[in-house]
């Protein structure tokens, strides 16, 4: 209370702030919780009233309230000082911990861990790590007139590292970039489905739509399955298929198909015959997108069932493969697969957005 007594004198002999910043950083740098310090520290003010007030003399309204507010500027500075200091030192160590992650994370990419860079960036490596390529679409502010599309990609990028710490503390190994990137887990910090959660947890945070590609690996084969995933990613782009989770096995034929060789030349060549032809193109596609529903195919385009009949069977004379057989059908979905790697485009963007005109079936 001496600070308290010497208010408004000059010079005050008690800078509790000094004192005070070394000794909050000396726990922060200890763990110990802010708002246990916090905590502490009003309860000490509220016993030391208790025992100064009545010491002061006959207790008068205006020496309560002296004494009282007297208390709360005391608080209020000591409450600032030990704010700062927490929020320095946690910079410093989330400026640590950033470094070392990107420094582990690096060499596992490369395939270069080892026990010594585990030591000196503090962080144990795991057996075994869920491998995944992330793509971050653009949140809708970042187009908008008016604002930094800079500034607005980075606050998205901090919300997401944000998602990360919260669902798995430190145990994520992150490089990521406003568009996306590689995220290593260890294999024993989530389930499958806990993960596909955790993707949709990180979208809330984005405010944007976010894809995941991921497979499961031991340590030393993490830049093979890297490599792998992101291409995986790419053809997801390519094929249209949607955000959220999905596992390389689950899509393995897909990677195959895209795959530079001579079979994916064959699938291009055979269905090469309909990019002169772009509204059977675009049948095909939507076709397979409704799970082969010539119904729901129709009222998508516009057009009479009929209409797609007949375009299918004009499919099958241009190709080769027949739509009526699941053989042909097979084909056609493949060559599209395999096609789709040479064509980085969308169904939705390949195509022009309208509907087409209503028509009498052919």
């Amino acid at each position: 209370m001496r600070w308290a007594s010497e208010r408004g004198s000059a010079p005050a002999t008690a800078d509790p702030a000094t004192f005070l910043q070394v000794a909050a950083a000396r726990w922060a740098r200890a763990d110990l919780p802010v708002e246990k310090v916090l905590h502490a520290m009003h309860v000490a003010f509220a016993e030391a009233l208790e025992v100064v007030v009545p010491r002061s003399g006959e207790p008068s309204g205006a020496r309560v309230i002296a004494w009282t507010t007297a208390a709360v500027e005391l608080s209020d500075l000591c409450t600032g000082a030990i704010s700062r200091a927490y929020v320095r030192e946690l910079k410093a160590a989330s400026g640590d911990h950033h470094t070392a992650v990107h420094t582990l994370t690096s060499a596992l990419l490369a395939g270069h861990a080892s026990s010594k860079v585990a030591r000196e960036c503090g962080i144990p490596i795991a057996d075994e790590y869920y491998v995944l390529a992330v793509r971050v679409a653009p949140h809708p502010d970042e187009n908008r007139p008016g604002l930094d599309r800079h500034v607005v990609a980075g606050r998205k990028l901090r919300r997401i590292q944000s998602a990360l710490t919260r669902q798995f503390q430190d145990r994520a190994l992150a490089m990521l970039s406003v568009d996306g990137g590689t995220v290593l887990l260890p294999s024993g910090v989530c389930t499958e489905p806990e993960l596909a959660r955790a993707v949709e947890v990180v979208a809330d945070y984005a405010a944007a739509p976010v894809t995941a590609v991921v497979t499961r690996c031991a340590t030393e084969a993490i830049p093979a399955a890297a490599r792998r995933t992101h291409e995986l990613l790419d053809t997801t782009e390519s094929l249209g298929i949607g955000s959220g989770l999905h596992k390389f096995d689950d899509l393995a034929l897909q990677y195959q198909l895209t795959r530079p060789g001579i079979g994916r030349r064959i699938l291009e060549n055979r269905i090469a015959p309909l990019d002169d032809h772009p509204e059977l193109l675009r049948t095909l596609h939507v076709f397979f997108q409704t799970d082969m529903n010539r119904r729901r195919t129709a009222r998508q385009l516009n057009i009479h069932p009929n209409t797609i009949d007949y375009r299918l069977r004009r499919i099958g004379q241009l190709t080769g493969f027949d739509p009526s057989r699941s053989q042909g059908l097979w084909y056609l979905r493949s060559a599209l697969i395999a096609r789709a790697a040479g064509t980085p485009l969308t169904a939705a963007s390949e195509f022009p957005a309208q509907a087409e005109q209503p028509r009498r079936s052919a």
